[in-house]
């Protein structure tokens, strides 16, 4: 079967209502795109929500009826209750014809899965219960006979214990989703953008069949009307197989910005990898790790059967480059994602730097009668390494202090780029200011005095850094270290001279 010659879903039955879906994890990304096209097929939606607050900041919540009233068609209920709960879910799931099970942690460690088992244990025997039509749960691609990774391996476990069930199920497989808000691609847009080329560990090149959110939801969906007697897991993706490095490479070329070198080494750290990742993206190492941890084997679409049970979405999957740019184009929230805004700020700190160690450069005169004249400690490094470590340190702030501010701006945050943009333009005037009271005003005193208030700066700016991101914090943390040194030597060489 084609996409031209795709089947009409079915309508729904003919009672006289709406067919009745429950949702968990509809404030998620997936599972918000999921309650919205079930809202404008017309279904009643409930979602089970731990916060109604938080269900009423989505795309839908005008659709939401006020508490304690009963949804209509295209109409959503919030039950405010927990996934762990067979109370919870037992009332959530009552009069239910469809259930979406798109729970799931990111998270890692011990007694992880285990939990997740066991959520997906009560979710299917409230299911049960309550005689529930179909469950849909959507997954992740894996091969078949390979270790996979703890969080694959429970995706895994969560999509057989609900097939388990005595609910007809259908246990969707997905890769990497391509869409502005998946965790998946806001990691592989960020790398691309910002790295113009990387040494990555050999999962790189590992084979992904990536799907558009947009193919991802149609199918989501169109398993709500497979018949009962479909009780399997199905692979999902678009057309396009590739490598990690493929898609940083295929990402920059499809928005335009210069080819993206990647070069691998034989190495496979999940951790550390994270720990990079963390550092250059807005994605958290927590998260990274087992974003990671899914890029470990080859996730490649083995087959398309529901692609003829339900049809393919209008015009056909979405290729790689159709569901980048579509990505990029509508935004999470429909604004449309700036995929230049990295060079600009990054352009923009380090001219701010550089401009600084300019100044610094000019008034720095090592080589005049009075500095040759002072008397100077035994630990004072050698005059060589100065330039040096300076130009190293200068390149470390303008690139930790671009991170910062583009994910302040990456997240609206116009108040944290406005005391970001303070606290460096402070730090920068207080850097070049030491080096003009010490070589040119001659006053190892006061010197000493500004090199100190340039090391509390220096230090609120490893703070800064290490709130966006601890590993930031840490890679910053070597020019506070430095500026310590600065105020340690100033203070030495103003106390061997004193009264000069």
């Amino acid at each position: 079967m084609t996409a031209d010659n795709a089947p009409t879903l079915p309508a729904a039955p003919e009672t006289g209502q709406a067919r009745r879906a429950l949702v968990t994890g509809a404030t998620g990304y997936i599972g918000s795109q999921v309650t919205t096209e079930l809202l404008e097929r017309g279904w009643t939606v409930r979602t089970l929500s731990r916060s109604r607050d938080k269900a009423l900041t989505m795309p839908w919540a005008g659709r939401v009826v006020p508490e304690g009233q009963a949804a209509g068609s295209g109409e959503v209920e919030v039950h405010v209750g927990d996934a762990d709960s067979g109370e919870d879910l037992a009332a959530a799931l009552t009069g239910i014809d469809v259930a979406w099970y798109l729970v799931h942690s990111m998270g890692t460690g011990k007694g992880f899965a285990e939990h997740e088992r066991e959520m997906a244990r009560t979710f299917a025997r409230a299911a049960e219960q309550q005689r529930v039509g179909r469950i849909v749960y959507l997954g992740g691609l894996h091969p078949e006979g390979e270790e996979l990774s703890e969080h694959l391996a429970s995706r895994v476990t969560v999509g057989d214990v609900l097939l388990d069930s005595a609910v007809p199920t259908a246990a969707l497989q997905a890769g990497v989703v391509l869409g502005a808000g998946s965790a998946s691609f806001q990691m592989l847009r960020h790398l691309s953008e910002r790295l113009p080329g990387a040494v990555a560990p050999q999962w790189v090149e590992n084979r992904i069949t990536p799907i558009s959110v947009r193919d991802a939801v149609h199918y989501l969906v169109g398993a709500a009307d497979l018949p009962a007697e479909v009780d399997r897991s199905f692979d999902i993706g678009g057309p396009d197989t590739l490598s990690y490095a493929e898609m940083m490479q295929r990402y920059a070329a499809a928005v335009d910005l210069p080819k993206r070198r990647v070069l691998t080494a034989p190495v496979t750290t999940p951790s550390l990898a994270s720990q990079w990742i963390g550092l250059v993206t807005p994605v958290n190492a927590g998260l990274a790790e087992p974003l990671i941890g899914s890029l470990l084997n080859d996730t490649v679409l083995g087959e398309r059967d529901l692609e003829d049970l339900v049809g393919r979405p209008p015009g056909g999957n979405q290729t790689f480059e159709e569901a980048v740019r579509t990505a990029v184009a509508d935004g999470e929230h429909g604004e449309g994602l700036d995929t230049r805004r990295w060079r600009r700020v990054l352009l923009s700190s380090a001219a701010a730097v550089g401009a600084c160690a300019a100044v610094g450069t000019i008034l720095t005169d090592p080589s005049n009668r009075w500095y040759r004249s002072l008397r100077k400690p035994a630990w004072q490094p050698p005059a060589a390494a100065f330039p040096i470590v300076w130009t190293l340190l200068y390149a470390d702030l303008a690139v930790i202090s671009a991170l910062v501010t583009a994910d302040d701006l990456e997240a609206g945050n116009r108040k944290a780029v406005r005391n970001s943009a303070i606290a460096l333009g402070t730090n920068l005037v207080l850097n070049a200011g030491w080096t003009g009271l010490f070589f040119r005003g001659k006053k190892p005193v006061l010197s000493t005095i500004e090199a100190a208030a340039l090391a509390l700066s220096s230090a609120d700016l490893v703070r800064r850094a290490a709130r966006s991101a601890p590993q930031r914090g840490v890679v910053l943390a070597p020019y506070a270290a430095w500026t310590g040194l600065a105020v340690a030597l100033s203070a030495s060489i103003a106390r061997l001279n004193r009264g000069r």
